[in-house]
C-alpha cells in the first residue's frame, strides 16, 4: 500500500500551518503563555461581563432614547455615580460601542443580511408609530427623514447582538481562569481547545431581541429569522474587530489625497491581531479603554508577573496589550479549528489538501499581523 505525502507549504508562514496540522496553537506553548494568556482573560472576562451587561441594557431601555444622557448607568442614577462618571471612575463602556459601531459598519453574517430584509424594515415602522405615536414632532421627523430611525433601530440590534456575544464569550472566559486556578489548564493547546469547547457548545444559540412599548412587545429580530451566535455574531465580529478594526484618530490621516487608507473595506488591517501596542495610552486610541479597564482586574498572578519585569509598571498598558494580543491568537486559532472544512488532525488525504489550502488562506492574512512578533 502507497502511502500519500502531503507536500511541504511553501508558504512563508508555513511553520504555523504545521503547528495548526500537529494539534498545536498559533501561540507556542511555554508557562509563561500559559500564565499570561488566562490571567488576561480572566481580566477581559470581567469587562466582557460589564461590557455585556450594559449593550443590553441600552437596547433594552434606552432604545429610540433621542439623547440617552444616562445609557452608561444600567439605570442606577445617583448623584454619587454621576460624579464617578465624570471622575471617570467607572468601566470606560465607549470602548463597548466602538466595538458595536465597527461591526455595523463592516456587516457581514446573518444580522447584517436579515436588517436589510422587508421584514425588518416593516416591523420598524410598526415599533416607530407605536413609540411616536402621540409625538407629533418625532413623526414629522420621521416623514422628512425615513432613515433616520429605521437606522438607529440597526444600531439597537447590534448593541443586543454584540451584548449577548459578549455573554456567552465572558463566561467561557471565567470559567477558564476557574479551570485553571483548579490546575486543570496547563497548556495553551488546553486554552484553546477550552475556548472551542465553548463555542462549539452555544455555536447554535439563537439571537433575539424584542422591545417593550406600552406593554405590547415587538419581535426586533424574532426566532423565525433563525440567527445564531456562532455564524451571525462571532465570525463578523473576528472580521470586524480581529482583522478589520477601523483606523485610529490622531495616528492616521483621513485625507483622501493622502492614501494612507486603504479604499476596499476588505483591505483594513487595524484589527486586534495588528495593532501596535507602544501607542496604547494616547489620546483617540480606542484600545486604551480597554486595556484601562482591564488593568484595574488583573488576577494577582499576573500583576507580579509584569511587576518582575524590568520597567514594573512603568509600561503597563503596553504590557496588558501584549499579553491581549497572544489571548486573542489563541481565541483565533479556536475559531480556525472551528471553521476548518475538516478536523486539521486528520489523516485522509484529500481532507489534508483541502485543510492546508483552508490554512494558507489564513497565513495570508497573518502576513501582516503581529503573530511573528508575539511568539518572540
Amino acid at each position: 500500500m502507497v502511502t500519500i505525502q502531503l507536500e511541504p507549504s511553501r508558504h512563508p508562514l508555513a511553520e504555523y500551518i504545521y503547528r495548526l496540522e500537529q494539534g498545536e496553537a498559533l501561540l507556542k506553548n511555554s508557562p509563561d503563555n500559559v500564565l499570561e494568556v488566562v490571567g488576561i482573560l480572566k481580566s477581559y472576562g470581567v469587562v466582557l461581563d460589564a461590557y455585556s451587561r450594559n449593550l443590553i441594557y441600552i437596547a433594552d431601555y434606552q432604545f429610540l432614547v433621542i439623547f440617552p444622557f444616562f445609557k452608561y448607568f444600567n439605570g442606577e442614577i445617583s448623584f454619587e455615580k454621576l460624579l464617578h462618571h465624570w471622575g471617570h471612575d467607572r468601566i470606560n463602556f465607549e470602548y463597548a460601542e466602538y466595538c458595536m459601531k465597527s461591526m455595523m459598519w463592516h456587516g457581514g453574517g446573518g444580522l447584517d443580511s436579515y436588517l436589510d430584509t422587508p421584514e425588518f424594515k416593516a416591523v420598524a415602522q410598526q415599533v416607530i408609530q407605536a413609540k411616536f405615536k402621540n409625538n407629533f414632532l418625532m413623526l414629522a421627523l420621521n416623514k422628512i427623514f425615513p432613515d433616520f430611525f429605521p437606522e438607529q433601530m440597526r444600531m439597537m440590534s447590534y448593541y443586543s447582538g454584540l451584548g449577548q456575544f459578549w455573554r456567552v464569550m465572558a463566561d467561557i472566559f471565567l470559567s477558564l481562569s476557574d479551570r485553571y486556578d483548579r490546575g486543570e489548564i496547563k497548556s495553551i493547546p488546553q486554552v484553546v481547545q477550552h475556548i472551542l469547547d465553548g463555542l462549539v457548545k452555544d455555536a447554535n444559540k439563537p439571537i433575539t431581541y424584542e422591545v417593550k412599548i406600552h406593554n405590547q412587545v415587538y419581535d426586533i429580530i424574532p426566532k423565525s429569522a433563525d440567527l445564531t451566535f456562532l455564524s451571525d455574531t462571532a465570525v463578523p465580529y473576528v472580521e470586524s474587530i480581529f482583522f478589520r478594526g477601523t483606523p485610529f484618530l490622531g495616528t492616521i490621516s483621513y485625507n483622501a489625497q493622502a492614501y494612507q487608507i486603504p479604499q476596499e473595506q476588505g483591505l483594513f488591517n487595524y484589527g486586534a491581531l495588528y495593532a501596535d501596542p507602544l501607542p496604547v495610552g494616547g489620546a483617540g486610541i480606542p484600545p486604551t479603554l480597554l486595556m484601562q479597564d482591564m488593568r484595574h482586574y488583573l488576577p494577582d498572578y499576573l500583576h507580579q508577573f509584569y511587576q518582575n519585569s524590568i520597567r514594573q509598571e512603568d509600561d503597563l498598558l503596553v504590557k496588558i496589550c501584549q499579553t491581549f494580543q497572544k489571548s486573542m491568537f489563541c481565541v483565533t486559532t479556536a475559531a480556525i479549528k472551528g471553521l476548518a472544512p475538516y478536523p486539521l488532525e486528520t489523516t485522509d488525504i484529500k481532507e489534508k489538501i483541502a485543510n492546508r489550502t483552508y490554512l494558507e488562506g489564513w497565513m495570508d492574512r497573518f502576513l501582516a499581523s503581529r503573530l511573528l512578533i508575539a511568539n518572540q
